[in-house]
């Protein structure tokens, strides 16, 4: 309302206020999305199509890397649940990763 009552139109309000304003809390929104993305695993099982084939195209059935630990866990045994196992770690990693990112993204703009 500021930005408005000193002359500026609603897009100028918007983009140089508001959107500034959020950016943190839109980024954070982000961040928890693509980790929940990442780590959700029956529902992804059920909606791609579990096909252990290399998609040529985004509408080909796939699979995921939680996926194939949840279906695989069960019956894995020797190297096998030992790949399953480097999976969650390599999934760890990526969620760790990603938190730093939006760690080291929280506080540049903190400071700005």
């Amino acid at each position: 309302d500021g930005a408005l009552a000193l002359g500026a139109t609603h897009w100028q309000s918007l983009w140089r206020v508001v959107l500034p304003a959020a950016k943190s809390g839109i980024v954070a929104s982000i961040v928890l999305g693509m980790g929940r993305a990442v780590g959700e695993t029956m529902a992804v099982i059920m909606v791609v199509g579990n096909s252990l084939q290399l998609p040529s195209s985004p509408l080909e059935a796939a699979t995921t890397l939680t996926s194939n630990i949840g279906l695989e866990m069960a019956y894995a045994s020797g190297a096998h649940r030992q790949a399953l196992f480097a999976t969650g770690i390599v999934l760890f990693a990526f969620i760790m990763l990603l938190n730093l990112v939006a760690s080291a993204f929280r506080r540049r703009t903190i400071r700005a």
